[in-house]
Order: structure tokens, then C-alpha cells, then sequence
């Protein structure tokens, strides 16, 4: 069978959007042998540009930009959307409402995976707009699943290290030491999982090696990806 073509809406940040190329293209070399690779259509924006719509909270304009984007990547042949970032994913369903085809929701597939694995009470760590905005906790209450949150010096914490370290390329040990105190809080508190739930995360945790089950949004909807882009079911396209 022919694969599909991955279109990828990257640069928030570059970090992680080289993070998605590297795994995508891996998982097909392995699924496929030999010296196979995805087929791949990426347009990287200028992360500047869509941190300053996000403070402003202009976020209608970012979903035009954004939507603008994957228009462009569907002319272009592909075949399905992904949005590499959890932040803005606040705004999918408009990205999703611009496109006929359809846009692999990373709430939805990190939400699967952690029914799967039995996970009802995850922590999430992510942007600040993806911990309060509420966005991510909706959705994925329609999947039985209740977030929890670090609290406001924790959500401080995780932002900062996000912007101010990830996306610049900074990895730092004692911001790591952070990270997983947090998580050891929030297991004495009753979580039973952690969602790497900002792209940028893998970057500095290891989700193999934390108190809890880690589940890591990037690595899974990459792999949601990869499963569409060489057959598997087709996902249903949002109204």
C-alpha cells in the first residue's frame, strides 16, 4: 500500500518538531525495512510570531494563522494534519473546521493510550495555557479521565522551564530535579500517571524512568501518525 502523507505544523518550538521528524521517519524505517521513510510534509512557523499571539491571547488569530498553514499542507498532498504542540491545540477544532481531511488530535490519542494502560488520574505537565486554560482537562473528561495539575508555584515552574529553557535548547539537570519533585508530589497526592504534555518535555524527562507511568504526548502522536500514514483505520474527521 502507498503511504499517506504526514503534514506536520511545526516550530513550537523547532525543538520538538525535530523531535516528531526523527520519530516518525524511525517508526517507518522499522515498520517498513530497508531504507524507508515517511512521506512528510512539514511547515515550520516562526515560534516568535505565535508566543506573542498567545500572550496577547489572541487566539482566534492564531487559528487563522494556524489554519492558514494546514490549507497550505493539504494543497500541497497531505493527507492528514497534526499540530506539533499541545498548547495549540486550543484551537484544533477551528484548525480541523479549515481542512477536509483529518487533524490526529493529540489530547485524543495521549487520552486513549492512558485508558489503555488503565491510567483515570494523570498529572499534567505542560504550558500554562494548557494547565489552566481548561481546554485539555475538557477533553479529556469526555474520555473518563481527570487531570490534576501541579499548583501555581509548580505551574510557574513547569512554564518557565518549557519556555525559557526547552524551547532554547537548554537542559538542565537541577530543572529535571524540579520536574520530578513535582511528580513526586502529585503521587503521594493520588496520581497514577504523568502526561508529558507539552512536546518540549521529552527533552529533559524520561518517561521509562519517573515515580509514575509517564506517557509522552510527542512519541504518541507521532505514532498515531505513523499507523495512519501506512494504513491503519482511518480517524474520523471532526464536525
Amino acid at each position: 500500500m502507498e503511504m499517506r502523507k504526514i503534514g506536520l505544523i511545526g516550530g513550537m518550538s523547532f525543538e520538538s518538531s525535530a523531535v516528531y521528524y526523527r520519530m516518525v521517519n524511525e517508526a517507518v524505517r522499522e515498520r517498513r525495512g530497508k531504507l524507508h521513510s515517511a512521506e512528510v510534509l512539514l511547515h515550520s512557523v516562526d515560534f516568535q510570531g505565535i508566543v506573542d499571539l498567545q500572550k496577547a491571547g489572541r487566539w482566534d488569530e492564531a487559528a487563522l494563522r494556524l489554519s492558514d498553514v494546514a490549507r497550505g499542507l493539504v494543497a500541497g498532498g497531505a493527507d492528514c494534519i497534526l499540530i506539533c504542540t499541545n498548547t495549540m491545540h486550543l484551537i484544533a477544532d477551528a484548525v480541523q473546521r479549515s481542512v477536509d481531511v483529518p487533524l490526529i488530535n493529540i489530547i485524543d490519542e495521549t487520552a486513549q493510550r492512558l485508558k489503555s494502560a488503565g491510567s483515570r488520574k494523570p498529572l499534567l505537565l505542560a504550558t500554562r495555557y494548557t494547565m489552566e486554560h481548561g481546554f485539555y482537562a475538557e477533553r479529556m473528561k469526555t474520555h473518563g479521565i481527570d487531570l490534576m495539575v501541579p499548583d501555581a508555584a509548580g505551574r510557574t515552574l513547569t512554564h518557565n522551564v518549557i519556555f525559557d529553557e526547552l524551547c532554547a535548547g537548554r537542559v538542565l539537570d537541577s530543572s529535571r530535579d524540579a520536574l520530578i519533585a513535582l511528580i513526586e508530589k502529585a503521587k503521594a497526592d493520588g496520581a497514577d500517571a504523568v502526561i508529558l504534555g507539552c512536546t518540549e518535555i521529552c527533552l529533559i524527562l524520561d518517561p521509562a524512568n519517573l515515580p509514575i507511568p509517564g506517557f509522552d504526548s510527542t512519541a504518541i502522536h507521532a505514532e498515531a501518525a505513523v499507523e495512519f500514514a501506512l494504513g491503519g483505520p482511518s480517524i474520523t474527521r471532526a464536525a
